[in-house]
């Protein structure tokens, strides 16, 4: 079963690939904390164990962890060649993913989070201290930065529906037919390769992310005109269809 913070973070990483201004993309990382004082205070307390920015490269001291380029939305324990403690191998084994609610928790309390995790580090109580190192994260993951309303930096956008669209019980199998042009970049796999993944997800998480994309709450544009195109039907059974998958 998938874990209360999946659940809340599951609505807000929905987009396809698109353009956008440099300037929107900053933002939107700039709602996370202050870049600035995050990478003071990712120097103070991170940067002695994990690399950053151009030529990082995993440690190799006892204690020292992986690089930290692109970690927004990458799998738990993706790197090959970096041996990870058991408790973030079963992490990855749990489906855990680093979105801006598991990086948040992790940075609050290591273990807590992943048990038998080997980052001996007590953790962060200040939620601005931690936005400030999140912000300053982002900023070295490619993708989905220049995605404003794609996670990790997504603010939730209420909508609300009526009790009768919610209610619709969508065919899986028509939403893999309607599926076509959403795995042209979405992977049905669910490997993050840029574009953030949308399998797994709660079926109303979905149609929510959908229904606001189409009513223009969310501003993303190519969403909008998917969305757009899309009945109540088409959506819950596009949801039926990406939350079946594992």
């Amino acid at each position: 079963m998938r874990s209360r913070v999946s659940r809340i973070v599951g609505s807000a990483g929905l987009a396809l690939a698109a353009f956008c201004a440099p300037a929107a993309a900053e933002e939107h990382a700039a709602s996370i904390g202050d870049i600035e004082r995050g990478e003071r205070v990712f120097q103070q307390k991170c940067g002695s164990c994990h690399a950053i920015g151009d030529g990082a490269a995993h440690g190799t001291e006892p204690g020292t962890g992986p690089h930290l380029n692109n970690i927004f939305d990458r799998t738990i324990a993706q790197f090959d060649d970096f041996t990870y403690s058991e408790g973030i191998y079963r992490a990855r084994r749990d489906g855990m993913v680093w979105d801006l609610e598991h990086l948040d928790a992790y940075l609050t309390n290591p273990k807590l989070l992943v048990s038998g995790t080997n980052m001996d580090f007590r953790g962060m109580d200040d939620p601005v201290e931690r936005g400030d190192v999140l912000a300053y994260l982002r900023g070295f993951s490619s993708n989905p930065q220049d995605i404003p309303e794609a996670a990790p930096t997504a603010l939730k956008q209420d909508v609300e529906l009526d009790a009768d669209i919610l209610a619709i019980v969508g065919d899986p199998e028509y939403g893999e037919y309607l599926s076509t042009e959403c795995v042209t970049c979405h992977q049905t796999s669910g490997d993050y390769d840029g574009i953030p993944a949308i399998t797994g997800w709660y079926a109303e998480d979905f149609v929510l992310a959908m229904h606001a994309y189409k009513r223009k709450i969310r501003v993303h544009p190519v969403m909008q005109m998917m969305a757009g195109r899309l009945s109540d039907e088409e959506i819950a059974a596009l949801a039926a269809y990406f939350g079946a998958l594992e």
